[in-house]
């Protein structure tokens, strides 16, 4: 349940914080001695990546041009028990079923009218906490998923309190995965076998990647291999500790999968080199940005590719989302953007379905139709990974006709 800072802009405190100074708050110290240290806080954990990222704007890079398939995914670490006013707090058995009835009666309201190229509303790829499983909600979501309105893949918070450790980090796993199974959620490779998964992890902490905290597994990322995870979606983490030096990459882990943080290092797929190290990493979008809705003044911010009430989706975020330039190398035309969300949380809704989000998507694929050098096509994160699949094969063409390329689900959906 614990969660990177609200906040991911450096120099700046969403916080009024003082000290009774002569009957009243000194304003002024108190913020600008927290801004001081949420500034040092953030760039120390930034100097990581920065430099990569910086790199990237300054050499030059072969631009695409002509017509360019847009891939868009929403990894929504998908809590039902999410307290937005603790990190540790929990909502009550009730009110978890009420905020997922509520999203499975209005989300396909809300979102019905706006379709991709291939004729697909924006779905979200759900990563439901396996620690914290109830059958009945995963059921009604199942259902939600069956109907058309996405997929359900696995989620774990673990090692909050005390280092987590392998045996019991497997047995959850397993355990949940093969209850999703039952559920007729998750996917087969080429239809057959054991289930697969895509995974996040909780607090960001990827294969013991958080300097110790919030799991406690070096060898994490052999247990999902062994387990069936063909995707981790987790990063970008920014700014988190977890987060690693590369940036904006589809790629598999360099490092034995048994080190801690393999994922530090890797091979970018690219065209004609299918891959062979699983899980392979998919992350989104990471840099720098100065136009953070919330600052009157130009102050840089981190965009992770996050979405909240805070900061929505919008189409001066997508450029920068696009100018990351996420795609399988050799295949420029297919660009991927993973963003993420925790779907949950009540202060989020708008970002999620409402005013934000229905804007956003109605200039998007307004600006799709009229013409525009790119095609959207709203994809979850099995879809995704299937095309980043197909891409390594040499295919070509419409990314769209790909969705279901090497994983299958299961149970296939209703198209809405």
């Amino acid at each position: 349940m614990l969660r990177p800072a609200a906040s991911q802009t450096w120099g700046a405190c969403d916080s009024v914080v003082g000290a009774p100074l002569g009957g009243a708050l000194c304003v002024f110290c108190a913020e600008t001695k927290v801004i001081a240290l949420t500034l040092r806080h953030k760039i120390h954990h930034s100097l990581r990546w920065l430099p990569a990222w910086a790199w990237h704007q300054i050499v030059p890079r072969k631009v695409h041009r002509g017509n360019q398939h847009l891939l868009i995914t929403i990894a929504d670490h998908f809590e039902p028990s999410i307290g937005p006013e603790s990190s540790r707090s929990f909502a009550s058995p009730s009110e978890q079923e009420q905020r997922l009835e509520r999203w499975c009666r209005e989300y396909p309201h809300a979102m019905d009218q706006w379709r991709d190229a291939d004729g697909f509303p924006l779905r979200h790829t759900y990563f439901y906490p396996a620690e914290q499983h109830d059958a009945g909600l995963i059921r009604r979501l199942a259902e939600h998923c069956h109907a058309g309105w996405g997929e359900i893949e696995i989620h774990l918070h673990h090692g909050l309190d005390e280092p987590d450790n392998p045996e019991n980090t497997e047995a959850v796993l397993t355990s949940f995965r093969d209850n999703l199974e039952n559920e007729g959620c998750l996917s087969r490779w080429e239809g057959k076998g054991p289930a697969r998964y895509a995974f996040v992890h909780g607090n960001w902490a990827l294969a013991n990647s958080a300097e110790g905290r919030y799991c406690g597994i070096d060898g994490e990322m052999e247990i999902l291999a062994r387990t069936g995870c063909y995707a981790d979606l987790t990063l970008p983490s920014a700014p988190s500790p977890a987060q690693v030096a590369k940036i904006n990459a589809l790629y598999e882990c360099a490092l034995t999968l048994s080190h801690r943080a393999p994922h530090r290092k890797g091979r970018d797929l690219r065209v004609g080199t299918p891959p062979l190290t699983y899980p392979l990493i998919v992350q989104g979008p990471l840099g720098v940005t100065f136009q953070h809705p919330r600052r009157r003044w130009p102050v840089p911010a981190i965009e992770n590719s996050e979405l909240t009430n805070a900061n929505p989706p919008t189409l001066n975020r997508l450029r920068l989302w696009r100018r990351a330039e996420i795609t399988v190398k050799g295949r420029t035309d297919w660009l991927f953007i993973k963003l993420h969300c925790h779907g949950m949380n009540p202060r989020d809704e708008a970002a999620m379905f409402g005013a934000s989000m229905q804007r956003f998507l109605q200039e998007l694929l307004r600006k799709d139709r009229t013409g525009a050098v790119h095609n959207v096509h709203f994809v979850t994160a099995r879809e995704m990974v299937n095309i980043a699949l197909a891409a390594c094969d040499g295919k070509d063409g419409d990314p769209g006709a790909f969705r279901d390329y090497r994983l299958k689900l299961i149970t296939p959906p209703r198209v809405p």
